[in-house]
């Protein structure tokens, strides 16, 4: 496997797919960009690598495995990208959206004053004619600078800055940087918060993994520490929460590849009478 110890070592992976392999169940958490598609310019061509579609599948259908999608897209968005059918489990929004395997999208239930500052964020940008790099999400507003200039990068990343500090503190909203671009966030829900729940759903034996590849996936392995394995996908070794380090696209299809392998056959039922 492409992988790289960063603050596990040997033996703990191999505990972790000894604890797999003899379990009844097992969760899957995943995050989307950077981790199962890569990075594109135009980002809604950013299919995931060759093979992930095929492996997930396999996931689902074999085994125990309850597949879990969290990822700052909104769920609108990702559920073309992803194309499994039916849909897995997804937390959209940095956890501010999820829907259920079952199908059940509950309605995001934004704080108001959060709200307003959104809306005037985004008039804000509309004022300075910067609609083209900027994506309304249902709890946040995103500028993407994928793709441009280290100059014109810089000089998008103050100007929006300026614009949205006053409304972000008058409004209780928060400025997170991502792998690409800036984000005005509502607080209190992350992708740390979405694993805390996720967690208290499940019994505290089963084995669990979240693979993510960016600065908004160290919450989830933050929230990880001591559940699960938390797997950082990217070629670059940098400062993190998560246990293990792997090289996308290699080192991620090697992995899915022996959770496939190793995790619990799914239990099939068979109508009386066949």
């Amino acid at each position: 496997m492409h992988l790289l110890l960063l603050n596990a070592d040997d033996t703990m992976l191999k505990n972790f797919w000894k604890q797999l392999a003899s379990a009844n169940k097992a969760a899957l958490l995943l995050d989307y960009d950077g981790t199962l598609a890569p990075f594109r310019v135009e980002r809604d061509q950013a299919f995931p690598y060759p093979g992930v579609r095929e492996l997930l599948t396999a996931i689902r259908s074999t085994t125990e495995t309850r597949l879990v999608i969290i990822t700052g897209r909104a769920i609108k968005d990702i559920l073309p990208l992803l194309a499994l059918d039916p849909p897995p489990e997804i937390w959209g929004c940095h956890g501010w959206e999820r829907l259920e395997a079952s199908g059940l999208q509950p309605v995001v239930d934004l704080p108001e004053q959060a709200a307003l500052g959104i809306r005037k964020a985004h008039l804000s940008i509309e004022a300075q004619e910067l609609s083209n790099y900027c994506e309304i999400k249902p709890a946040s507003l995103a500028i993407h600078w994928r793709g441009l200039t280290d100059q014109t990068i810089e000089e998008l990343n103050w100007r929006v800055r300026d614009y949205w500090q006053p409304i972000a503190e008058e409004y209780g909203l928060e400025i997170h940087p991502f792998n690409g671009g800036l984000e005005l966030r509502c607080p209190k829900k992350n992708k740390g918060t979405a694993i805390g729940s996720i967690l208290d759903d499940i019994n505290p034996e089963q084995p669990l993994a979240f693979l993510g590849d960016d600065l908004t996936d160290e919450d989830g392995f933050a929230a990880l520490k001591g559940r699960g394995l938390g797997v950082l996908v990217n070629k670059e070794e940098k400062k993190t929460d998560a246990d293990i380090q792997i090289t996308p696209p290699e080192g991620l299809l090697d992995f899915l590849s022996h959770w496939r392998d190793t995790a619990p056959e799914k239990i099939m039922q068979h109508k009386e009478g066949m």
